[in-house]
């Protein structure tokens, strides 16, 4: 059996950290190396012991305060546990500091080794691995194996790809210390000697006698706790014919063991033994106290555990949780394990049954495809609070305006046509395939609780609760009804629907505004949809117009360089506070009637053209379009006066060209530039004109800086103050439309073999505006989208006919108008 890592080949190297304190840890990290070995032949393994890597004296002092909390200070031990699962601060506070204390010297180490996987088998070296995901320091697969049965919030942390649990009562202890952890149920992680053997058989191997009751008493490799007790009393029960004590290192135990009077030879003290599969098979049960390897080994051969006189913290959760799930008898006291084991040897159903229950367990799965499963993981990140930008988008939302972002893929069929359900089959399994490596995708909002929203990762990704298809004669009223509807949010807040109309094929999208901005969408959308043939980890080089369009340098340099200045800041807030209310416009909405739609196209080529002419970006040229089709549908329907004007925000992208390509960098990266657009009557290059120079203005006037900065501030306040605030800066009141001119791509990608021909954004509108508007560019269109409330109806075609026209004229004119230095006959010809 073999595997592969997620690059496309089996790892090489794996990394497992464990600790040398008793022997459960280290006992797990072998049974993970056995199982490497099975999978990958000359993959090298490397264990680290987490103790010596914390320091030369922190093993012996961490061993011997575990065995003086166990054995002298239990109430103790109990306190610090209990306050592990009463107090979230204090467990955090104190995975945080053991975190500090460990992720320096693993990172070290790592950068030394540098594993394909990493694997922890104990939980200090996991907290560790956890604060190096969370400062950026560690991308490759993080897994921990819980070899206790009860995960304490010491074992459980929210980067880590994926947690082993050893059940279902398991899962639900991790989830409970934390919610936002990922995991799943493991079958024991031990090594493949424990497995389910015949009692005689093992017996003879061990040269002990076949028959009798057995009774095998084994407390770990430092055999703490009542395990004398244990002795007392399994020995004064009759039907036990033979009671062995594995004593493993504990010397003193054993020698007091074989002091006692053992005429009938009933007792058998052993000091360190090899041979555990075979005792333990060998056993009709085992009496343990803490619930970690050994009783995982005892499950794995199909044999009843009994705890008794757990010891203290995690080794009573352990016995606990066991005893609920059916998987252990809990007994407290010597009186208790008396009657149990009475009951044991007096009923072999009763012990068969408990046998099969056990066996069932161990034998749910095969540890070596789990261990296999453990290169191929997906990168988890735990709950997060939302960057101030997307948690602006999801106070602003309501249930009459919804904050969601989304496109209208265009699709150049290949040759044979599909329907729309083969077309749903195929992105279906796109989903299945991909949408678990896109962060994007993966993240759903929660928004209970006093700490404000919160992304939550979702491990699995159900296609069809994302996807549906239909066919229809006509897209208009589709179109309508699935931009108008509001994304579910009990799941990651996106959704894709496949349309076949008469003569086209579409993929509409839509994503909550809180996952990202038209760039973050659409490069996911991509990333999730094209042909594996058409991927590329590096699209070429932008072009200058995307590299104006994506990121100016003088905008990246406000929002982002330390040469920001405290006078540039202070403009930009001084011409936030004085731009005073919007006008009123007839173009405003009511919020409450709906949503309409309509899109348009213009040659992305002769687009670009008419900017160089002019000197200016291509997305300058499309917003001064912009204003003008805005001044002729005014002056259609109410006319307009001189120095008339439209108040707009235009959003602006603080990202580099560089960054458009990262899977990891969904969220809203965005300032917004509040521009005044002229739309009284002018000659149309003078609008062109002012609309370049109030865009430049807009950008060098500290004004995106300022706004950075109000929204970083704003984003601190508690929801019950951010969310009213939200909504009474986002209104009508403060700006008449949205206009984004976004970036796109040059080389439009394959979707099962038709090209993604056009892409047309769908922005959302805010309460009280009545317009937006998306532009981008897409191989050889240039797409508008126009989102209108449903009280303007008549205004997306409207606008879409005038933008259309604005267009052609000006390119006619351009046409018509001669070069410098043409003479008069060249220009009639």
């Amino acid at each position: 059996m073999t595997s592969h890592h997620p690059n496309g080949r089996s790892p090489e190297r794996i990394l497992l950290v464990s600790a040398d304190i008793g022997e459960g840890h280290n006992a797990t990290a072998r049974a993970i190396e056995e199982a490497v070995r099975r999978l990958w032949p000359g993959c090298e393994t490397a264990r680290l012991d987490t103790l010596r890597m914390m320091g030369p004296a922190v093993g012996p002092l961490f061993r011997w305060i575990y065995v003086r909390n166990v054995e002298s200070t239990p109430w103790l031990y109990d306190l610090f546990y209990d306050a592990l699962w009463r107090w979230h601060w204090f467990a955090t506070a104190s995975r945080r500091f053991v975190g500090a204390w460990v992720g320096p010297p693993l990172r070290r180490r790592i950068r030394r080794w540098e594993p394909d996987l990493v694997i922890s088998t104990y939980p200090m070296a996991t907290a560790g691995l956890d604060r190096l995901r969370r400062r950026g320091e560690l991308e490759k697969p993080v897994s921990a194996v819980v070899s206790d049965f009860c995960p304490h919030p010491f074992w459980v942390y929210p980067e880590i790809d994926l947690h082993y649990v050893m059940s279902e009562a398991s899962l639900r202890a991790l989830h409970r210390a934390q919610p936002d952890a990922t995991a799943a149920v493991s079958v024991p992680p031990v090594s493949a000697a424990f497995r389910p053997r015949e009692r005689e058989e093992a017996r003879r191997s061990l040269g002990m006698p076949t028959e009798g009751f057995q009774v095998l008493i084994a407390c770990g490799s430092l055999s703490f706790g009542s395990v004398e007790r244990a002795v007392d009393a399994a020995l004064a029960e009759s039907r036990v014919d033979r009671v062995i004590v594995a004593c493993g290192r504990n010397e003193q135990l054993r020698a007091r063991l074989a002091e006692r009077d053992t005429t009938e030879r009933s007792l058998l003290a052993l000091g360190w033994c090899d041979d555990m599969p075979g005792l333990t098979a060998a056993a009709d049960v085992v009496i343990s106290n803490a619930g970690g390897a050994t009783a995982l080994e005892t499950m794995a051969c199909g044999r009843t555990v009994i705890m008794f006189e757990p010891i203290a913290g995690h080794g009573r959760a352990n016995a606990e949780l066991m005893a609920r799930a059916g998987l252990a008898e809990l007994c407290p006291t010597s009186e208790s394990l008396a009657a149990t084991l009475h009951e044991l040897t007096t009923s072999p159903e009763r012990l068969r049954r408990d046998e099969q229950r056990a066996l069932e367990q161990a034998t749910a799965g095969e540890f070596t495809e789990q261990v296999a499963a453990l290169a191929e993981l997906p990168r988890h990140r735990g709950a997060r609070r939302l960057r101030s930008s997307d948690r602006f988008f999801v106070h602003a939302a309501d249930a009459v305006v919804p904050q969601q972002t989304g496109a209208v893929l265009r699709l150049r069929e290949a040759p044979e046509e599909r329907t729309a359900e083969q077309w749903a089959g195929h992105l279906a399994e796109l989903i299945e395939r991909r949408a678990r490596s896109l962060p994007m995708l993966r993240n759903t909002l929660v928004q209970r609780g006093v700490r404000g929203p919160r992304w939550h990762t979702v491990r699995r990704i159900e296609p069809w609760q994302h996807l549906d298809h239909r066919t229809a004669p006509e897209r208009d009223e589709v179109v309508r009804e699935f931009f108008t509807a509001a994304v579910p949010t009990d799941r990651p807040p996106w959704q894709l629907r496949v349309l076949r109309t008469d003569t086209e094929t579409l993929i509409l999208a839509k994503l909550h505004h809180a996952l990202g901005d038209g760039i973050a969408v659409t490069n996911t959308l991509v990333r999730l949809l094209r042909d594996s043939a058409d991927e590329r980890e590096r699209d070429s080089p932008p072009s200058r117009d995307e590299r104006e369009a994506t990121a100016s340098a003088a905008l990246r340099s406000l929002v982002t360089s330390r040469g920001r200045t405290v006078l540039t800041v202070a403009r930009g807030m001084w011409k936030l506070a004085t731009a005073g209310p919007a006008p009123r416009s007839p173009l405003d909405g009511d919020s409450t009637s709906g949503r309409v739609f309509d899109t348009a196209e213009l040659p992305t080529s002769e687009v670009r053209a008419q900017a160089r002419a002019r000197g200016i970006p291509s997305s300058v040229l499309l917003i001064g379009l912009t204003a003008e089709a805005l001044h002729r549908t005014l002056a259609e329907r109410t006319g307009t006066g001189p120095g008339q004007h439209m108040r707009v925000m235009v959003p602006r992208t603080t990202r580099s060209p560089r960054d458009t390509p990262t899977v990891e960098m969904f969220g809203n990266h965005t300032v917004a530039v509040s521009v005044d657009l002229p739309v009284g009557p002018m000659d149309t290059e003078q609008r062109l004109r002012e609309v370049a120079e109030r865009l430049n203005a807009g950008q060098h006037d500290g004004q995106p800086a300022a706004a950075g900065i109000a929204m970083a501030a704003l984003g601190t306040l508690p929801t019950p103050l951010h969310r009213p605030l939200v909504r009474t800066i986002y209104q009508r009141r403060f700006f008449n439309a949205l206009v984004s001119a976004m970036p796109g791509s040059r080389r439009p990608p394959r979707v099962w073999g038709a090209l993604v021909a056009e892409v047309l954004p769908i922005l959302p509108l805010a309460p009280g505006v009545g317009t937006a508007m998306g532009l981008i560019s897409w191989g050889d269109t240039v797409g508008v989208g126009i989102t209108a409330d449903a009280r303007l109806e008549w205004l997306p075609s409207r606008l879409c006919e005038q933008l259309r026209s604005c267009f052609r004229e000006l390119r006619d004119l351009a046409d018509s108008t001669p070069r410098p230095g043409t003479t008069r006959e060249e220009a009639q010809r």
